[in-house]
């Protein structure tokens, strides 16, 4: 089988788009469609910040997981986690991106002030 070139990958939230080659990581295509996924080993499987949510219906779009993957994630990859440094891109694929810490502890923050709920932000 030839492998395809310009694969369609799609960040959720957002819809952020990157058109990749076969065999790219989750990461370098985040990188390409400008989705921050955080990561602090360099994309070695370290520090497992990397961490992902690919749709049941969607595992294809990525290689199956390594050796790597399976003993940091365990039965993490039963619900889809993995790690955007070490899933490669082999068809189109939807990710799914969880929400930074600090941005959803911001969020949380004003629309608990927009609600009347807390009368000060900080």
């Amino acid at each position: 089988m030839k492998p395809q070139k310009g694969l369609t990958v799609v960040f959720q939230p957002g819809g952020r788009k990157a058109v990749v080659n076969h065999g790219v990581s989750l990461l370098e295509a985040a990188r390409k469609a400008g989705v921050a996924i955080t990561t602090r080993c360099g994309g070695k499987a370290g520090c497992l910040m990397c961490k992902v949510t690919i749709a049941k219906d969607e595992t294809a779009g990525v290689r199956p997981p390594g050796d790597i993957e399976r003993r940091k994630l365990g039965s993490a990859l039963e619900q889809g986690v993995r790690l955007a440094c070490q899933a490669a891109v082999w068809n189109d694929v939807t990710v799914q991106v969880p929400e930074d810490p600090l941005k959803a502890a911001v969020r949380r923050k004003l629309e608990a002030a927009r609600r009347g709920e807390d009368d000060k932000l900080w």
